[in-house]
């Protein structure tokens, strides 16, 4: 089959051919309808923490249709659409028993193989997308599962004020799940002002672009310093940015992936009595919100995706995402034609 394939750290990805995969005990083998770009992918390729193998084909965001059952699945028919969760665990321990691979006691895997055509997973860690959800919007339930623990994780409540720094994807589908659940302002920070527009489509109340005179901004789109500032970036010194806009007492999410160390003023965030929480993945049934989230009414989490992109065209995409763009959740059809851009 074809595929976009790791070769070494700081080298695009490769299109290629690799064996076809095969269904093993308990798993089933999908023909991949989407499969998003996420940044911990972009990161993986240039950063040796993740240990990524030479001939990995990564991504980990994505849908598919049931093309064959492995012996002892009962769950899933041939011809079934899913969503993929791309956490692997044991699948005896108690944290698995109770939808929690994230934090299985044996061994925890991030699974990857949706950049291309076919993937073989373990029937477990997919969910049948409802009647009226299709495959392509599948793609986005794990990005949508993320955002969603961090809003449970930070204790959220209805009335509270929400600020979200960063307009990535991740910092998106907080803001969908924010103004979802409650929150009466829900604001976005950024450098650029290309996801505005998009932000509000997806819920935001206000858009502030970072700067000068940016805790007095802040309280002004908030009606108040937050209650509750996300941090969806990953860069040195956000978390304690982000400490310096919550208001005392409030509450600190961290969500972006930042693989080098961070420093923060102790001091002043002692002072404030500040809770800086960390959040990772999400659990089974986060997942299961996250894919009936997908059938939204007014704001709706489709509004994430700015591309569609074929297999052929991926790598280039990649490459270009590691530069900051006007694109947001770029989705990758590994059955898509690639125009002939000679004609």
């Amino acid at each position: 089959m074809k595929a976009a394939i790791f070769e070494q750290l700081g080298k695009p990805l490769r299109i290629g051919s690799v064996a076809d995969p095969k269904p093993g005990h308990g798993q089933v083998l999908l023909k991949i309808c989407r499969c998003g770009i996420c940044g911990s992918d972009l990161h993986m390729t240039e950063d040796p923490t993740f240990a990524l193998n030479a001939g990995a084909v990564i991504g980990h965001e994505f849908s598919g249709e049931v093309l064959e059952v492995g012996r002892d699945v009962t769950e899933f028919a041939v011809g079934d659409h899913v969503s993929a969760a791309p956490l692997k665990g044991c699948g005896n321990c108690s944290s698995c028993k109770v939808g929690e691979p994230a934090w299985c006691h044996d061994t925890m895997q991030l699974i990857g193989g949706g950049y291309a055509e076919y993937a073989a997973l373990d029937a477990i860690q997919c969910r049948r997308l409802p009647w009226g959800i299709s495959a392509a919007d599948g793609a986005l339930a794990e990005p949508l599962a993320v955002a969603l623990h961090g809003v449970m994780r930070a204790a959220m409540k209805p009335g509270e004020r929400v600020l979200i720094v960063g307009a990535g994807p991740i910092g998106l589908a907080v803001a969908f799940w924010a103004r979802r659940l409650g929150a009466i302002r829900v604001a976005i920070a950024d450098l650029h002002d290309h996801q505005q527009e998009r932000a509000m489509s997806l819920g935001a109340t206000g858009f502030v672009l970072s700067g000068d005179d940016m805790t007095a901004r802040v309280a002004q789109a908030c009606g108040g310093a937050p209650d509750i500032v996300f941090e969806c970036v990953g860069k040195p010194g956000l978390i304690d940015h982000c400490i310096g806009l919550v208001r005392p007492r409030g509450r600190v999410l961290v969500l972006g992936l930042c693989t080098v160390p961070d420093r923060m003023d102790s001091f002043r965030a002692i002072s404030k009595e500040v809770q800086v929480i960390m959040s990772v993945f999400f659990d089974m049934h986060e997942f299961a919100q996250a894919i009936e989230a997908l059938d939204s009414g007014r704001y709706r989490p489709q509004n994430l995706v700015s591309d569609v992109v074929s297999l052929d065209a991926m790598p280039g995409t990649f490459e270009a995402l590691r530069k900051r763009t006007t694109q947001c959740k770029v989705l990758v059809d590994p059955f898509a034609l690639t125009p002939d851009r000679s004609l």
